[in-house]
């Protein structure tokens, strides 16, 4: 024991995730128990890692335990919260009192697990009433009351899959539409992960999600009847029984419903557990179908993302230039964005690395064209009358379906556009109202149904996200961004931001009177279960790569690109480069 140094805060319930075995058990509530204590204990207490909070429940009055919801929702605050009485003047007997809960609130969960920042000041009143000579609770708060350090020992966030709905752009896909979308949810770490998320998985996409994307289990799906604790058998392989509702599903279908469960429980396991296929099975035990984890490669999340093989920027001349990762100097592209005098502001390259956007230097000019020797520049392909780079076009970006997104930021006329193909036909895209705010940089996912953008309002710049929404017919398509809502709500001022993974961006931002800092966010507006990454100084653009074993590539003011490759620091790679980016 340490008899020396400085006296430290230590938090009642610190995060580990180094010993899975490690069971925290609430402590009944003892005899003689005063309000406020007897509260602080059923808080305590529902931070066990019992099932059912059968301690917790001991705290409350037989009445309360049977209607009190511990799923109903979960209300995480900064820190654990304060408890006080509250003086009742109409308790004339002294029979019952108020406990008032408060704290800072930073983020609610919903009955369906889905994470919402919610940054706000909390306070709630929980009523106790005399039972003989001990205090019970009678008015327990809805759901759980967490602080966050609590919240992230007892919960992870974990990846749902479902497909796109992709309308009126199924046809023109270049992947089918076989495009699997992450959506997370926060489940508990050791009540039977796998049980919990396959459950989940069955309950369908979280509200914000549910309008652009669909689920190949037919409605009223569930887990069979008597089904146990789910985990892999020997081989590594999960075995699912379901109820009756999906008895007669074809097997395409079938395919693709064990496509959605092998990928929604992949991560749940590390090290070299690694899930070889999924079994799905009637109510009787017959087989409904099988897939193993090469068949599913026809429908990996990453099937959109492509394997990109070089990092793009833009050097001193102006010229479209790239670098592998194991390459220190770049070169110039193939094609005409990579010839001297390309004239070029900001890039972009398709997912499969054959075609490149590009906005020209003084951001009035959007063209196309391929990363081949004797292409040609071509037409422009939009053109903005903003009339200088700030109110021009953003830097384009393509998702994985083959579409290119550009935002032209005139203030006369500012919209959203889709390119067909990367050089069809330019959709405008209905936004939301921004409340005076302007779109300064986008980025798409893979996938298609979700963007990223930055928003400049009342001099902040903020992070927010929108999902996709397509209607119409494929001669007339019409697209909208709908649900749009910041995902980075501690950061005051965001600088940059790039798609890290199915449903993780890594963002450069500032909090209140802060410094710059690097760090990953979750598509839910969650912290990423990631440690923040010692980021350069002064960095104007990130580029990362969903394919998360690629380095990260940074655009700064002091030493120009630098790039992070693994185990190393930061390292200059040109020092007047600009406008780093990843395919896509």
């Amino acid at each position: 024991m340490p008899d020396s140094g400085d006296v430290r805060r230590v938090d009642s319930s610190p995060r580990s995730d180094v010993d899975s075995q490690v069971r925290v058990y609430g402590v009944s509530p003892g005899k003689g128990e005063q309000p406020a204590e007897l509260v602080s204990g059923f808080l305590e207490a529902t931070t066990s890692d019992e099932e059912n909070f059968a301690t917790a429940k001991e705290y409350l009055t037989r009445g309360a335990s049977k209607d009190w919801d511990p799923f109903a929702q979960t209300t995480v605050l900064e820190q654990a919260p304060d408890v006080r009485v509250e003086t009742d003047p109409g308790d004339r007997d002294g029979n019952s009192k108020t406990v008032v809960l408060s704290g800072k609130r930073i983020a609610t969960v919903d009955a369906a697990h889905a994470y919402r920042p919610d940054e706000e000041r909390y306070e709630e009143r929980i009523h106790l009433t005399l039972r003989g000579s001990e205090w019970r609770i009678d008015g327990p708060p809805p759901g759980l009351v967490l602080g966050e350090s609590d919240f992230q020992r007892i919960y992870r966030s974990v990846n749902k899959y479902y497909f796109a709905k992709l309308g009126p752009d199924a046809a023109d896909s270049r992947v089918g539409d076989q495009v699997l979308v992450a959506d997370p949810v926060y489940l508990r770490r050791r009540i039977n992960p796998v049980t919990s998320t396959v459950k989940a998985l069955l309950d369908g996409p979280t509200d914000w999600l549910d309008p652009v994307v669909s689920t190949a289990f037919p409605a009223g799906a569930a887990l069979g009847r008597d089904t146990g604790k789910l985990s892999l058998d020997d081989s590594n392989s999960l075995k699912v029984r379901l109820s009756d509702q999906a008895a007669q599903i074809s097997p395409g279908r079938c395919a693709r419903m064990a496509a959605q469960t092998l990928f929604t429980v992949q991560d749940l396991w590390e090290g070299s557990d690694e899930v070889s296929g999924v079994r799905l099975e009637r109510q009787s035990g017959s087989e409904l179908c099988a897939l193993s984890s090469d068949a599913a490669r026809a429908y990996a999340p990453d099937h959109v993302i492509g394997r990109p093989q070089h990092q793009y920027f833009v050097d001193a001349q102006h010229r479209m230039v790239r670098l592998s990762d194991d390459e220190d100097k770049p070169r110039p592209v193939p094609g005409p964005f990579g010839a001297d005098g390309a004239g070029l502001g900001t890039v972009a390259v398709s997912r499969d690395e054959r075609d490149a956007a590009a906005v020209s230097e003084d951001g009035r000019s959007l063209y196309v064209t391929e990363l081949s020797s004797g292409a040609e520049r071509g037409r422009v392909r939009v053109h903005s009358q903003g009339g200088s780079p700030e109110h021009g076009l953003t830097a384009p970006s393509w998702d994985g379906l083959g579409g290119l997104w550009v935002a032209d930021r005139d203030p006369q006329r500012p919209r959203l556009l889709r390119l067909r193909g990367g050089t069809g036909q330019a959709d405008e895209v209905e936004l939301p109202t921004l409340d005076g705010g302007r779109i300064t940089a986008l980025r798409m996912s893979a996938d298609g149904t979700r963007i990223a953008m930055l928003v400049k309002q009342d001099g902040h710049t903020t992070l927010r996200l929108g999902r996709i929404e397509r209607r119409g017919t494929a001669d007339h398509p019409k697209l909208s961004v709908r649900a749009l809502h910041a995902i980075a709500p501690k950061l005051q001022d965001v600088d940059t931001a790039s798609w890290a993974g199915d449903s993780r961006l890594v963002v450069a931002g500032r909090e209140s009177d802060g410094v710059q800092q690097l760090q990953y966010v979750e598509t839910d507006g969650s912290p990423a279960d990631l440690p923040e990454v010692p980021g350069p100084n002064g960095v104007e653009t990130v580029a990362a790569s969903e394919d998360q074993t690629r380095p990260l590539i940074a655009e700064t003011r002091e030493n120009g690109i630098v790039r992070l490759l693994p185990n190393t620091d930061w390292k200059t790679v040109d020092e007047d480069g600009s406008g780093p980016v990843y395919p896509g």
